[in-house]
C-alpha cells in the first residue's frame, strides 16, 4: 500500500479504537435509538454544510440518491442500532470478539455481489484476527453465562454485522459508479439519521434528551471524529483496497481499545492478551501486504 493508504487505514483504527470506550457514555437515559438518530443526524448536518462551505458538487439523480439512501439504512443506521442495544446487556469485549466476524461476511459479499475474488491471504489474516480478538477478551468470554435473553443479543449481533457488512459493498459499488465518499457520506448519515429518528417515533420511544457533559461531549465526539473523520476515510480506503482488506479496521480497533482501556480503566495484560496482539498484528500485516499498482484507482 502507498504512505497515504497506510494513514487511511490508521486514522479510522485510532478514532473507532476509542469509540467503544464513548458509547457508554450515550448509553442509560436515552434510548440507543434515539441516540443513533441524534449521532447521525448532528453528523449528516455538519457534513453537509462543510461540503456546501467548500463549493462541492451536492446535486444527484434520483437513483444516486437512493443508493444513498440504502448506504444510510445499512451503515448508519439498522447496524448502529443493533451495536447500541448488544452494548446495554453485553460487555464490549464480548461485542468486540462477535463484531470481528465482520471480516469473514465482507469477504463473502464482496465474493457474491461484487465479483471479487476470495484471496487466500485475506482468509488467513481474517483467521488470524478473529483469532486474536478472542484471545484478547479471553477472561470475558471465559466468564460468559449464555442466558436465554442472550440468544437474543445474538440475533442482534448478526443482524448488525449482516448491515455493516451490506454497507461496505454499497459504499465499493457506489465508487465504482464514481459517486464522491464525502457528498454520499453527507446524505447517507443524513438519511440514516432521519430514518432512526422515524424508526423512535413509530415505536413509540420518549424523546427526550441527556444534557449531561459526559453525554453530550461522547456525543459530539462520536458524530464528528466516529462518523465524519472515520468514515470518510475508511470508505476512502476501501474504495481504493476493497472491502475484504479495508475491513481489517474494524478488526485491529478492539486492540486499540484496550491499549486506551489500559491508560483510562487500568486494564491488566496477561499472557493471552499479549499473544492476541501478536496475532492481530500478524494478520494485519498479511492482510495489507500486497502491490501498490493493484490498488491504482
Amino acid at each position: 500500500m502507498t504512505t497515504r493508504q497506510y494513514i487511511l487505514f490508521a486514522i479510522p483504527s485510532l478514532i473507532w479504537g476509542s469509540t467503544w470506550y464513548a458509547i457508554k457514555f450515550q448509553l442509560g437515559t436515552v434510548d440507543p435509538l434515539l441516540s443513533v438518530a441524534y449521532r447521525f443526524l448532528a453528523a449528516g448536518i455538519l457534513l453537509i454544510l462543510f461540503c456546501l462551505a467548500t463549493g462541492r458538487k451536492m446535486k444527484f439523480t434520483l437513483r444516486e440518491h437512493l443508493m444513498m439512501l440504502l448506504l444510510g439504512l445499512c451503515l448508519f443506521g439498522m447496524n448502529y442500532w443493533f451495536v447500541y442495544e448488544v452494548e446495554t446487556t453485553l460487555t464490549s469485549g464480548i461485542v468486540a470478539v462477535i463484531f470481528s466476524l465482520i471480516i469473514f461476511f465482507n469477504i463473502f459479499f464482496n465474493a457474491v455481489l461484487l465479483k471479487g475474488k476470495i484471496k487466500p491471504d485475506v482468509i488467513v489474516a481474517a483467521v488470524l484476527g478473529v483469532g486474536g480478538t478472542a484471545l484478547l477478551f479471553k477472561n470475558e468470554l471465559v466468564k460468559f453465562q449464555g442466558a436465554s435473553d442472550n440468544w437474543i443479543i445474538f440475533l442482534l449481533c448478526f443482524g448488525g454485522l449482516t448491515f455493516a457488512s451490506l454497507g461496505n459493498i454499497i459504499s465499493a459499488y457506489k465508487q465504482k459508479k464514481n459517486l464522491p465518499v464525502l457528498q454520499a457520506n453527507a446524505y447517507g448519515m443524513l438519511y440514516g439519521g432521519l430514518a432512526m429518528f422515524a424508526m423512535v417515533l413509530l415505536l413509540g420511544k420518549p424523546l427526550n434528551f441527556e444534557a449531561s457533559l459526559n453525554y453530550s461531549v461522547s456525543l459530539l465526539y462520536l458524530s464528528i471524529f466516529g462518523s465524519i473523520i472515520a468514515f470518510s476515510s475508511y470508505l476512502k480506503l476501501l474504495g481504493e483496497i476493497g472491502p475484504d482488506r479495508s475491513i481489517y479496521v474494524a478488526i485491529i480497533t478492539p486492540a486499540i481499545a484496550l491499549l486506551i482501556s489500559t491508560f483510562f480503566e487500568g486494564y491488566r495484560w496477561d499472557v493471552f492478551a499479549v499473544l492476541g496482539i501478536l496475532l492481530l498484528f500478524s494478520g494485519n500485516i498479511l492482510a495489507l501486504r500486497f502491490k501498490t499498482k493493484k490498488t491504482v484507482t
